[in-house]
């Protein structure tokens, strides 16, 4: 019997599927895949039929010795889930965007803080529910990683690379943006490669050579402690996130008396100085480049907030599964979620709207900072010392590095299960190279784009996820043969959706775009909710083609058969 037969189950749709099958002809050649639509077998899609005639014969080695955690080894929420995700969500990558949103005027508190508190609600909820529920449900009923469990959703075969091949290159990015967002407060703290921004204030030059050198000794470091020394760097990771929450309740207590004063229309008229200069001659109506963009409306902040918010926090959902397949019940499951994901997310989110608000409100924003809403760049001028500021700063980027090394440590992880033949130094150092290229050309620094690249790569993933599982009776039913395409075309279906709208603001202003897509500017902003609607399309897809009959058959022994 294998590991996952005590967690399988053939519930009486799919019984009734394997009936019909069974009725009709299979086709004679490898490589066809069949689906049965009201009687008429018709070829869908390639794949591995020698997978469904002798499901015994071709486990892949990563499934056939998968074992899973027992139930004596494992440990309640507050040791395993809560702190995991804690510190995801207390990271300052986190919050330092969160107020700018699409940068429109204003951020999201261009209608007030009430529209930005219910849309940090939603996507907390959102997170909660639709992208950590699922696959933690099913990690802590088999005791199993996420390139495990996937495999009901995408095959045995296919399972090597989505989730966990795709789990495991995501981790780059994040390294990528960790490096790049490092190498930022560092050069300023220590005034390195600093130029003017278009607001005036002083920030690192990206790309430039003290910003890339910083970046690239973070992320080299990063990927070698991820992989050789990451027992050390866990022993400290539990308490290093009290840092950023730490600053943060340091800057609301000095901008809370600053809240009185704070009013939609005074931060979104927050111009920088360079912009504000009164000219000498005749008072014409002075050209802002800030004000040429709409500000947000009351559902385009909730929007920009559930998008930012959730894109961030898709491969943390996806990774549910790893990280609960440790608990012990399922009370563990929905507690540890709340304790780490539900209520921080409301809580550090709603602390930097009221940091900012204040800020404003109060007037401690110096004329070559008005328009900024990192409170990030604003410490020096929320702390009044820029000695303060830069140990404050220093203490971030110390904070962030155990992300950094988990990161290295995931992606290692998954290359080992899905390329096991080659080695991990090469693997991550190939992928390492690329999250420096992309840190040190500020590639990941619009963070919302990183942000909706990951929602669209996982927000399918985590519907099809929960198709599967509901279909199955709220259980996992065991890997399936081959490729499935339900989850496949569910994938990069609901990935064209997710990943619409930033592929449009890409080109649109390109000189190929103006030329042979003259209306492409319409189409902007066309999809609401990126992350959201790629989860919908990806669990809407995967039920229509599981009722369709687009699943391969589930891999089972004849011990299970018997």
């Amino acid at each position: 019997m294998l590991p996952w037969e005590a967690f399988a189950g053939q519930d009486k749709f799919e019984a009734s599927l394997e009936k019909r099958r069974s009725s009709i002809a299979t086709p004679q050649r490898s490589g066809q895949f069949v689906i049965y639509f009201r009687g008429v077998a018709c070829i869908l899609s390639f794949n591995t039929l020698f997978l469904r005639r002798n499901p015994m014969t071709n486990f892949p080695p990563y499934l056939a010795e998968a074992k899973p955690i027992p139930w004596t080894s494992r440990a309640p929420w507050y040791k395993t889930i809560a702190p995991t995700y804690l510190g995801i969500m207390l990271w300052f990558v986190f919050w330092q965007d969160l107020v700018k949103g699409d940068g429109s005027p204003g951020g999201v508190l261009s209608v007030g803080v009430m529209p930005a508190l219910f849309g940090i609600i939603a996507a907390a909820l959102i997170c909660h529910f639709l992208f950590y529920m699922p696959p933690a449900m099913l990690g802590v009923k088999t005791g199993l990683p996420l390139y495990i469990v996937g495999t009901s959703t995408y095959g045995a075969r296919g399972g090597l690379f989505m989730p966990g091949f795709l789990m495991g290159l995501l981790q780059f990015g994040w390294l990528a943006v960790n490096a790049w967002a490092v190498g930022k407060i560092l050069c300023s703290c220590f005034n390195l490669g600093l130029s003017p921004s278009p607001a005036g204030a002083m920030e690192a030059t990206v790309p430039g050579w003290p910003h890339g050198i910083i970046a690239t000794v973070f992320a080299v470091l990063a990927a070698f402690v991820g992989l050789k020394g990451i027992q050390y760097v866990a022993r400290v990771a539990t308490y290093l996130p009290l840092i950023p929450l730490a600053i943060l309740l340091i800057l609301a207590a000095i901008t809370w008396s600053g809240l009185k004063g704070y009013s939609p229309e005074k931060i979104v008229a927050a111009v920088p100085a360079a912009d504000v200069t009164v000219p000498e001659v005749a008072p014409e109506p002075l050209e802002n480049p800030i004000a040429t963009v709409e500000p947000l409306g009351y559902w385009g902040v909730i929007g920009v907030l559930i998008t930012y918010i959730v894109g961030f926090f898709a491969t943390a959902g996806a990774a549910g599964a790893d990280i609960a397949m440790s608990s012990r019940r399922r009370e563990d499951v929905h507690v540890g979620g709340v304790a780490g994901i539900l209520i921080p997310t409301v809580v550090v989110s709603e602390i930097t709207l009221l940091v900012i608000a204040g800020a404003y409100g109060g007037g401690m924003v110096k004329p070559e900072n008005l328009g900024s809403y990192n409170p990030v760049v604003l410490l020096p001028d929320i702390l009044g010392s820029s000695k303060a500021a830069n140990i404050a700063l220093i203490a971030l980027a110390i904070s962030s590095f155990p992300a950094a090394c988990f990161s290295a440590f995931i992606a290692a992880n998954s290359f080992k299960a899905t390329m096991p033949k080659v080695n991990p130094f090469l693997s991550v150092g190939i992928g390492t190279l690329v999250a420096v290229i992309l840190a040190v050309t500020g590639v990941v620094g619009n963070v919302i784009w990183v942000f909706q690249v990951i929602g669209a790569s996982f927000g399918p993933v985590c519907g099809a996820m929960l198709a599967d599982f509901l279909l199955a009776g709220r259980k996992w039913s065991g890997p399936r043969a081959g490729f499935n395409p339900a989850g496949w075309v569910s994938w990069v279906v609901g990935f064209v959706v997710g990943a619409f709208n930033l592929v449009v603001d890409l080109l649109k202003d390109t000189e190929w775009a103006k030329e042979s897509l003259p209306n492409l500017a319409d189409w902007a902003n066309c999809v609401p909710v990126p992350p959201v609607s790629a989860f919908i399309v990806g669990f809407a897809l995967y039920v229509a083609m599981a009722v369709l009959g687009a699943r391969t058959r589930k891999l089972v022994t004849t011990e299970a058969t018997a």
